[in-house]
């Protein structure tokens, strides 16, 4: 974290612009419904967090999502109880780890999977576009994680460890089946040992699972491996269908790590493409989970899922859920056929009660900036080549140096963001006005290089003005401005309420609109694509370039 909260550059000429604070509000109706004594809500871990794994250390637990082009990345939490988190840090921390310039948002960190063996973490991960396959290693899951090992012998994505009683050792992974592919989104399983001592994989790979469940239906990505040991069985878990609304999770089992593996009857174990679009407060797109065994014996699985407004947007990503498992003939069984996945339930027996907020429910999250580093809730957009902002200049505030970067550069802005978490949000700060031309600063919604919003201020060469700058079908354009009295600072506030956006301003004469009811959707998933969620938070650009 050390870049993270070095001083500001001194680069080109560009006006620092201080920042006072930041507010994220969230209020969703489906978070009001109060938890019964011993119970949990889902999701345990609101807003961007996909492709939840999880492994026990202990009496604790720890957890890892993916965050693709995103800084740092691959966040770490922990828990005495699969309820309660907390976030230690972040596995990719140093820009020399990894780097992303010149990728999208949704290349990057993939399927991060966590492993605790023999005193030591392990994750295990894909960096799509920014050097292919590699493992990390950690005594302390706070970190720090280790750089980069390569394993370039994996040609696919998502692959995980598993370590077994014998001492012996395998990666799992997701890749091309031999031979050509039958049909798109043709995939198989791929299984190697793996060389702790040596940490490298050896000897011959071999496909598990080809396909899918069945490779008549043509059964499309299966990818998000994990083996299982239990009672003496392999138990070869993935994700199949793809990660929209056709995904579900599949469960296969064997005598030997090496196969055959049978596939159970019942599959998939967890799905909800079976249910109708129009129920209220869906869930949707659920699968690649990963599960647990508690310190009673009880399992449990992590999963992604999406919670759904409108006709199957989401602005919010893909979340982290929790459910139990059963075990029922000898196969796990997370969810059943038809069944929604419910918003409140028991919690386990071990649970320690509390509070989930501020990983879920409705919560207030502000950051007054009065720390010498940053919160871990904060991220930035690629991997930074230069430090552009500090917290300790001026007391309580966030000075930023606009760096001459749009929010449509595969670069690294001058953007601070923290994920939406709820449907119905607000997000706010205080920002002191540049005081010449050349910079514009506020306050910025973000999905991807091509969909975005920025609502900021700026001097013109006649007026002190705020405006609104929006990005969605391939131009930026201003959609909306307003001249303002020669002001020190200002308030600016991003309201949303499922695919509305509305943007509002305070200039010392109480809270004003700019522009309400816009058409939100843009920063959702179905209409921006990829596989993240909105982020939001300050933003403040050099205009001596780009505009």
């Amino acid at each position: 974290m050390a870049l993270l909260c070095a001083s500001v550059c001194s680069c080109a000429s560009a006006e620092t612009v201080y920042f006072d604070w930041f507010e994220y509000r969230g209020n969703d109706s489906v978070f009001e419904a109060p938890l019964a004594k011993g119970g949990y809500r889902n999701p345990i871990i609101a807003g961007f967090h996909p492709d939840p794994s999880v492994t026990r250390a202990g009496d604790k637990f720890y957890l890892v999502n993916s965050t693709f082009a995103y800084f740092p990345g691959i966040p770490v939490f922990e828990s005495n109880d699969l309820v309660h988190w907390r976030q230690l840090g972040n596995v990719i921390d140093r820009p020399p780890q990894l780097g992303f310039a010149g990728i999208g948002i949704s290349r990057g960190v993939f399927a991060p999977a966590i492993d605790f063996h023999d005193g030591t973490f392990y994750v295990i991960n894909t960096a799509v576009d920014s050097g292919g396959n590699f493992f990390v290693t950690a005594k302390d899951p706070a970190g720090p994680w280790s750089d980069p090992k390569w394993l370039p012998q994996i040609d696919g994505i998502d692959p995980s460890f598993f370590f077994d009683d014998d001492g012996k050792a395998y990666v799992t992974s997701n890749g091309p089946p031999e031979g050509q592919p039958l049909y798109e989104g043709h995939r198989a399983i791929w299984l190697q040992e793996f060389d702790v001592a040596r940490g490298s994989l050896v000897g011959p790979r071999k496909v598990l699972v080809n396909g899918g469940v069945d490779l008549a239906k043509q059964p499309i990505w299966i990818e998000g491996p994990h083996i299982y040991k239990r009672a003496g069985w392999y138990y070869l878990m993935c994700a199949e269908g793809g990660t929209g609304i056709n995904h579900s999770e599949v469960i296969f089992r064997s005598r030997s790590a090496w196969g055959p593996y049978e596939s159970y009857a019942g599959n998939p174990i967890l799905t909800q493409r079976d249910l109708p679009a129009d129920r209220a407060n869906p869930v949707i797109n659920a699968g690649h989970a990963d599960l647990v065994e508690g310190p009673d014996g009880s399992w449990w699985a992590v999963f992604l899922g999406s919670r759904a407004y409108g006709k199957g947007n989401y602005n919010t990503g893909r979340e982290t859920f929790l459910l139990p498992v059963r075990w029922q003939d000898g196969w796990p069984i997370i969810l059943d056929p038809g069944t929604a996945i419910p918003y409140l339930l028991p919690g386990p027996a071990f649970m320690k009660g509390g509070d989930q907020a501020p990983l879920t429910g409705n919560f207030t999250w502000r950051d007054e900036f009065d720390r010498p580093t940053l919160d871990t809730a904060w991220l930035q957009v690629r991997v930074p080549k230069q430090s552009w902002f500090d917290l300790t200049t001026r007391k309580g505030m966030l000075a930023m140096e606009p760096l001459p970067i749009g929010l449509d550069a595969l670069e690294n802005p001058s953007f601070l963001a923290r994920r939406q978490q709820h449907t119905k949000f607000e997000a706010s700060l205080r920002v002191q006005v540049p005081g010449a031309m050349g910079t514009a600063a506020g306050i910025a919604a973000f999905q991807k290089e091509t969909h975005w919003y920025f609502f900021g201020t700026r001097r013109t060469p006649t007026q002190l003005e705020v405006f609104l700058e929006r990005r969605s079908n391939g131009e930026i354009e201003t959609i909306a401005r307003a001249s303002l009295a020669d002001v020190p600072q200002i308030q600016l506030r991003v309201i949303g309420d499922g695919g509305s956006y509305s943007f509002h301003y305070d200039a010392g004469e109480g809270w004003r609109p700019l522009r309400g009811n816009d058409d939100g959707s843009i920063l959702s998933t179905e209409v921006a694509g990829g596989f993240v969620g909105t982020v939001i938070g300050p933003y403040a650009r050099s205009e001596s370039i780009n505009k």
